[in-house]
């Protein structure tokens, strides 16, 4: 599967970012509104600073007591997290995200962060792919109108 992260998975992307100084509560606004699994944390300049994640929520703040209006995302997010660039492809995506453990990871190119990959999404684009490659061996085996109604 030689799927590039740009444009096969990440298209066009409204990004959910947040300053390092800003709360976790509004972490969890955002990511509550939006119905998205984690936040970009950008830097005054717009770099990459961090990510905060559900289960940078659970483990480092609700597990350790923290109170979420009070505490800034800086001390609880991810920094410099491990990142993507767009001509990686979505099998490269995959492995960094099964070997670490990641369920979400930011797309760069250069100093610019222009998206966010999720599991889901690359579930997709490996989903469709197995479909092709399943029509593409019907019409082999079978002849190119084998399955069409």
């Amino acid at each position: 599967m030689d799927t590039k992260i740009v444009p096969g998975v990440v298209k066009e992307q409204s990004l959910a970012t947040l300053n390092p100084a800003d709360s976790v509560m509004d972490a969890v606004n955002l990511m509550s509104e939006r119905k998205i699994g984690a936040v970009i944390i950008v830097d005054n300049s717009a770099r990459l600073a961090g990510i905060f994640t559900e289960r940078d929520l659970v483990n480092r703040v609700v597990a350790q007591g923290l109170d979420a209006a009070t505490v800034p995302l800086s001390k609880v997010m991810t920094a410099d997290p491990d990142t993507l660039a767009p001509n990686d492809s979505a099998m490269d995506a995959l492995d960094l995200m099964s070997a670490r453990r990641y369920r979400h990871l930011p797309v760069v190119d250069g100093d610019t962060v222009i998206g966010m990959v999720s599991i889901r999404d690359l579930f997709n684009v490996v989903k469709a792919q197995l479909e092709e490659d399943v029509r593409e061996r019907e019409k082999f085996i079978f002849g190119s109108d084998y399955g069409v109604a």
